[in-house]
């Protein structure tokens, strides 16, 4: 099974790409659906309230996404501490999912917004990057109700878009119509799909 690690900067569509490997076949994962799984155990949430505070959950005791967001984005110690705590729990887990799934699949797509800036492209195969402008991200996020002056927040902590696209293997624009898009990741994932099988047959 070839293994693609997907990113790209906040808005600029990973997750429609996903999906739309998902569609075609691809095997895919979403690092933050498994962050997801893990704020969902007690011993994880016990560590983000002694690094963050009772502040960062709300009254029911979930997390208050929100708050934390704040927190992390305001407060560099924070964000690589909280990181720090949570990327090795979800690189271990996408790791035994790969594992668990490396027979019936040729081909896994999984999202990794801090691929580049976490230093983790040499865990998989083959990179790609999804890409738009800022505005345009910015625009899709507004559209989402995320204001301007917190999409730039975030942005600001990710590498420039161009070094991602530089360093990837393989880059999507998705500044058009989605129906753009598709048609570019329909041809990535032939690609990938005959790179996977001559992959194989070098192995036999």
């Amino acid at each position: 099974m070839l293994v693609v690690g997907l990113t790209g900067n906040y808005g600029m569509g990973k997750s429609s790409v996903l999906s739309i490997f998902a569609a075609l076949g691809a095997f895919t994962l979403d690092s933050d659906g498994i962050v997801e799984f893990f704020l969902c155990r007690t011993d994880v949430r016990d560590k983000i309230r002694n690094l963050l505070g009772n502040e960062a959950f709300c009254k029911n005791g979930s997390i208050n996404k929100k708050m934390v967001a704040e927190l992390i984005f305001n407060n560099g110690t924070l964000r690589r501490s909280l990181e720090d705590m949570l990327h090795p729990l979800v690189l271990e887990r996408i790791n035994h999912i790969l594992k668990d799934k490396k027979m019936e699949y040729k081909v896994a797509v999984v999202e990794v917004p801090l691929l580049f800036e976490g230093g983790y492209e040499n865990r998989f195969d083959r990179t790609a990057t999804v890409f738009t402008s800022s505005e345009m991200a910015i625009d899709r996020l507004k559209q989402k109700g995320i204001d301007r002056g917190d999409a730039l927040l975030r942005m600001g902590y990710q590498l420039p878009i161009g070094e991602k696209v530089r360093r990837s293997d393989f880059a999507i624009d998705n500044n058009g119509p989605i129906e753009e898009t598709e048609k570019k990741v329909h041809l990535l994932y032939e690609r990938l799909l005959k790179e996977a099988e001559l992959e194989n047959n070098q192995r036999d």
